[in-house]
């Protein structure tokens, strides 16, 4: 195969990139590109912030992923936790050393350091009556076009923060589909819930 030819083909292909970016899980973006072929195509990301009912908002499988537990684990240590209302001005530092004891009881035995477990609940931190989410930064991804036709999608940017699987959605001349984003967790906070791979239906 000529070289020259494949690299001027992925040159051409990633050029009908579709970048979606937002700062925020309520961010919707939807950008058109022209395709080499010049038909349009879009590319919509979205979602991908939603928690198990469970966890009450909580981005619990991000902050076990960080800490280095199964989510079952974290879950177990934060039902020893009495989270402080916030409109009282948050938990007393007696109720905060309480809640902090009940944790490290069933994390510790897992190496989880007090300073740890402060660092990662700190950058996960949640504000459900402000409606805030954690840390989020935004994936990007680029649609292959070939003879006008979605042939595959490349992620440009896997981001972080998804604490479920993003809906991807491609719009083209020839119709409206969507594609399956696959997340991967880690204890590195750039890599925690980032997109791994999408692909075509």
């Amino acid at each position: 195969m000529n070289m020259k030819k494949t690299t001027n083909w992925m040159a051409a292909a990633l050029a009908a990139a579709v970048i979606i970016g937002g700062g925020t899980a309520l961010d919707r973006s939807n950008h058109t590109m022209a395709a080499p072929s010049g038909q349009n195509v879009s590319i919509t990301i979205s979602g991908g912030y939603e928690t198990d009912p469970q966890d009450h908002g909580r981005p619990v499988v991000l902050i076990a992923a960080a800490l280095g537990v199964p989510t079952e684990v974290f879950r177990e240590a934060f039902s020893g936790v009495t989270p402080a209302e916030l409109s009282s001005g948050g938990p007393t530092v007696q109720k905060a050393r309480s809640n902090k004891a009940a944790l490290l009881k069933v994390l510790a035995p897992y190496g989880i350091t007090n300073d740890r477990l402060d660092e990662v609940s700190d950058y996960y931190r949640y504000n459900g009556q402000q409606s805030r989410t954690w840390k989020i930064v935004p994936a990007t991804a680029a649609a292959i076009v070939k003879n006008g036709v979605v042939t595959g999608i490349a992620v440009t940017n896997p981001g972080s923060g998804y604490s479920s699987a993003p809906t991807v959605t491609i719009n083209s001349p020839n119709g409206t589909t969507t594609a399956k984003a696959t997340v991967s967790y880690s204890k590195d906070f750039a890599k925690n819930g980032s997109i791994s791979s999408i692909t075509l239906k």
